[in-house]
């Protein structure tokens, strides 16, 4: 049964048409602009027209679409009327989307014109027959009996402000998890929770109404729709780009004087590689907040990012979609203010995350075989901002998920005295070799310091004497030369060797059982998933079919 109530993400639909209706509030593709009366009249069209053509509340509305205006002004009408949007992968294959959608069971169905094929192969099959409704995005020619988003907005006689609705449980999202470790789940995200987080983001990274937000993640991942959410409320403007580019992201900073966006260590690699190839004039005083998730800012694009934008504050998070998004908040570079030692520190013992934002409640749960004196445990997280469940059979489950209100990250680490946590690794990653556990992402930070070694991953093989044997894939930077040598070889100049590289862990004080036994070179591009995070079980079987080693994988 559907309920009203206090606490809505499309509330801040009042808020923008009282203190931004007149100023613009979202520049899409062409620099087309929208003032938050436009803004806030497109949504309110929207949803008026959506529940003409039945949607209801708890129903869920299926979208594939590039970053637009019409993308938002979706997601805030669909929330709206009470009913669920499920955004899908633009990277997927149209079988990994349907996969998809058999699990949400969809009642619309919504594309841009890229996904017009789509549309058209889900009506002739029976499979998905929940599919009552299709609309594509803008004002494209509808596909087969599809409806046009534009003239459900126009057919509207007159826009009204709507009371808004929520669906059974609070729910108002289902966003799909990037799959590292098999088929991608779909996290039921609360009203409550996407309010929260954008709270601890206007509080921590500070957006404000003055913020002009260049969206450079997509808006099917947490990270992008929760940042939009965060300058919904803060009642900032929104450029979008229909995808992230270099050139485009570049252009949009210029042109609109982007003062914000966020990141994940590939998009800032791309905007440092262009910048250099492209001689962009620098630096962009304009941009004053940067927000990094999805892995650490190395300490080049750390020092690079800090050149190319002198005025902006630079953040680091660590979250997760089941936690809508970021748990953990940590400042790693704030102009004129710099600490001497603020800069964010690893050693042995992990890499510093920062400290949890304000709503956010953090503990080390120890496995009860855990007999050692060792204060690193599995990360658990329990609020208002977690997960209400996963998605399955037109419901949410929550069952196995959260024991006594705890979430359990699938991560490790530890927390100092001062309340800073440390991330050790991923639990299902961890190797147990000769007895001890190691973590890959510890000592992937420890040779990703080598000034050769542009990329690396560390894995697990099995080995009949230890259990499992260390190896390390290293992918080396431009200009150096991988030297295959016997184990003594000492290498001169540019060279690494796996010789070299063993003594780089051991200078860093790396554990002896901890530095790998053995390194290769890898020449391909590793497997990742569609943000950008390392598929370490495929790379594993990978590498076990190029040793010829039997896999139960």
């Amino acid at each position: 049964m559907a309920r009203h109530c206090q606490g809505h993400i499309a509330q801040c639909l009042g808020g923008i048409l009282a203190h931004r209706g007149g100023a613009t509030v979202a520049v899409g593709s062409g620099g087309h602009r929208l003032s938050g009366a436009e803004f806030v009249d497109g949504v309110r069209r929207l949803a008026a027209g959506l529940v003409e053509r039945g949607v209801r509340p708890g129903d869920v509305v299926a979208v594939v679409a590039f970053n637009s205006i019409e993308y938002v002004e979706l997601f805030l009408a669909v929330a709206l009327v009470g009913a669920i949007i499920a955004p899908l992968n633009y990277r997927w294959s149209f079988e990994e989307a349907a996969q998809a959608l058999e699990l949400v069971q969809p009642t619309a169905f919504v594309f841009d014109g890229v996904f017009s094929s789509w549309a058209l192969r889900l009506t002739e099959g029976s499979k998905f027959s929940s599919i009552g409704l299709y609309l594509i995005l803008g004002d494209a020619c509808g596909a087969g009996h599809a409806a046009n988003f534009d003239h459900i907005k126009r057919s509207v006689r007159e826009s009204t402000a709507i009371e808004p609705v929520s669906a059974p449980r609070d729910v108002a999202l289902i966003c799909f998890t990037s799959g590292t470790t098999g088929r991608p789940k779909g996290v039921a995200i609360s009203h409550t929770s996407l309010i929260i987080q954008s709270l601890a983001k206007i509080a921590i990274v500070g957006y404000g109404e003055d913020d002009v937000y260049l969206h450079t993640a997509p808006l099917c991942h947490i990270g992008g729709i929760s940042s939009c959410m965060a300058i919904l409320m803060a009642g900032g403007c929104h450029v979008l780009m229909p995808k992230f580019d270099a050139k485009s992201a570049f252009d949009a900073i210029k042109e609109h004087g982007v003062t914000s966006f966020i990141t994940v260590p590939a998009i800032m690699a791309d905007l440092l590689s262009y910048a250099r190839k492209e001689r962009v004039p620098g630096p962009v005083m304009t941009v004053t907040k940067i927000l990094n998730g999805g892995g650490g800012l190395s300490d080049e694009l750390r020092n690079g990012a800090s050149q190319l934008f002198p005025h902006a504050a630079i953040f680091s998070a660590y979250g997760m979609t089941e936690a809508c998004s970021s748990l953990t908040f940590m400042a790693i570079n704030k102009p004129k203010h710099q600490e001497p030692n603020s800069q964010p520190s690893s050693h042995s013992g992990g890499v510093c995350v920062g400290k949890p934002a304000p709503h956010v409640e953090i503990q080390i749960g120890m496995d009860a075989n855990n007999t050692s004196s060792s204060p690193t445990g599995n990360i658990l997280t329990r609020g208002l901002h977690t997960m209400v469940g996963y998605w399955g059979d037109n419901k949410v489950d929550s069952s196995d998920c959260l024991r006594n209100g705890w979430l359990d990250t699938g991560d490790t680490g530890w927390m100092d005295k001062a309340g800073n946590l440390w991330l050790m690794g991923r639990q299902k990653g961890r190797i147990k070799t000769g007895g001890e556990n190691v973590y890959p992402e510890e000592v992937e930070l420890v040779l990703s310091q080598h000034p050769g070694v542009a990329r690396v991953m560390v894995v697990g093989i099995p080995d009949s004497r230890l259990g499992e044997k260390v190896i390390a894939c290293v992918s080396i930077r431009d200009g150096w030369k991988w030297v295959d040598a016997r184990a003594e070889h000492q290498g001169k100049g540019n060279e690494v060797s796996p010789k070299i590289l063993q003594d780089h862990c051991r200078l860093k004080n790396l554990s002896r059982f901890k530095v790998p036994r053995s390194y290769y070179q890898w020449r391909q591009p590793f497997p990742v998933t569609s943000t950008g995070k390392i598929r370490r079980e495929e790379l594993k079987r990978e590498i076990l079919a190029t040793m010829q080693i039997p896999s139960n994988l």
